[in-house]
């Protein structure tokens, strides 16, 4: 079976993680896609470590695990486009290809003749993808931008942590950079965008994506709950700040999530518990009023939770079509028969490891399935084979830019 976009080249220019992000998930879908790194230093993720990748001694490789989730399906070519051959091996390149993918800061790649407006004179049809904390406009354009802190500008910590009454109280930020995970996304969906419009006019067009109006769209309901109430949601732990209950609960061996989307389903969590008369009760029988009366219900089931084990608890409203689960370690994530079952974890060959082991794309193409064909590549690692193959260049005009440190 056919890849979705195996028919596509993309010239990869972004490190750290949203734009690697958004150049794996269209690598996974078949892109061929070429990772342009510093020669000597590469992407700065390499080193964002411990842990790195062990070879097959036991020892610390060159390549921190941070590098390992974002790079799959490429091919890593090192060029420093700094200087004018660089350069030139860049724009020959872009000529060659789709897609360009790019997270410098606003006007980073102009002084290289590596912006747009350079690139689209030579390929009208390209697309290009320029990444920022801020977009390119605005009065924050210029500056750099970093997932913490759009967390933080983008209100996300704001609604996340514990509630104010609570110790510990206080913003959080999310366990992962999920603002660079969403950029990425919205940025592979983009790109996707974009080729549709070029089938239909030969046109390319020039993509621009800033975390900061990513992290604010990602609200969701919660700046809806904002803009339709005009008082801004506080934090409220683990808890839903529309549903109840729909959150953590303790039990005698750790804890439980329960997540309760309809009175029904609320009926059926109290008979279980032994609390049926709850469900009757006007303070909790619709969801309206379990909300304004969050604490008290809260209270109330905590106090039966604790009573026995989760297992016992997920076991026991799972046969009434209750949601409920564990609050796994990531052992228990990738020891979990479901995941387990959708093969969330693939292994793939790897020149100084043997194998390494990757988190698997939670794409399910029927027809175009996401391929696996290469791990995350060793930094210059198809130098040499982009260059002949690519461009037509002489095994004794690669040694030469070698030789100057240009590749």
């Amino acid at each position: 079976m056919n890849s979705a976009l195996s028919h596509l080249r993309v010239l990869d220019l972004s490190r750290v993680l949203a734009g690697p992000w958004a150049g794996q998930v269209l690598a996974d879908l078949g892109a061929d896609v070429i990772k342009i790194e510093r020669p000597g230093m590469g992407d700065d993720t390499r080193s964002w470590g411990p842990p790195f990748l062990r070879d097959a001694q036991g020892n610390d490789g060159a390549d921190a695990a941070y590098y390992l989730c974002a790079n799959r399906n490429k091919q890593s070519v090192t060029v420093d486009f700094t200087t004018a051959e660089g350069q030139a091996i860049i724009r020959e390149l872009a000529l060659k290809s789709d897609v360009v993918l790019e997270n410098f800061k606003v006007g980073g790649l102009q002084a290289y003749g590596l912006d747009y407006a350079s690139l689209r004179a030579l390929n009208p049809g390209l697309i290009y993808c320029s990444i920022t904390g801020f977009g390119q406009t605005g009065p924050y354009a210029p500056r750099a931008g970093y997932d913490l802190l759009v967390q933080a500008m983008g209100g996300l910590m704001s609604i996340t942590g514990r509630r104010d009454d609570e110790p510990g109280a206080g913003p959080q930020k999310a366990g992962v950079a999920v603002t660079d995970i969403l950029t990425g996304l919205y940025a592979a969906i983009g790109v996707l965008a974009a080729l549709a419009h070029r089938e239909q006019t030969g046109l390319g067009q020039h993509i621009d994506i800033g975390l900061l109006d990513v992290q604010v769209a990602c609200l969701a309901n919660q700046a809806m709950n904002y803009l339709v109430s005009g008082s801004a949601p506080r934090r409220t732990g683990n808890a839903h700040p529309n549903l109840v209950p729909y959150q953590d609960f303790p039990t005698s061996d750790g804890y439980l999530i329960i997540a309760v989307g309809n009175d029904a389903q609320f009926a059926r969590l109290c008979g279980v518990m032994g609390l049926s008369d709850l469900a009757l009760d006007p303070n909790y029988a619709t969801n309206k009023q379990r909300v304004a009366n969050r604490i008290e219900l809260v209270n109330t089931l905590s106090a039966v939770t604790v009573t026995h084990p989760t297992a016992h608890w997920v076991d026991a409203l799972e046969e009434v079509g209750v949601p409920a689960g564990p609050i796994n370690t990531l052992e228990g994530v990738f020891a979990d028969p479901q995941v387990q079952a959708r093969a969330m974890r693939v292994e793939l060959p790897h020149p100084v490891a043997g194998t390494v082991s990757l988190v698997a794309s939670p794409l399910r193409l029927s027809e175009t399935p996401v391929t696996y064909r290469s791990a995350p590549p060793l930094l210059g690692a198809q130098t040499r084979d982009v260059l002949e193959r690519r461009l037509g260049m002489s095994a004794a005009d690669i040694d030469a830019l070698k030789a100057k440190g240009i590749i």
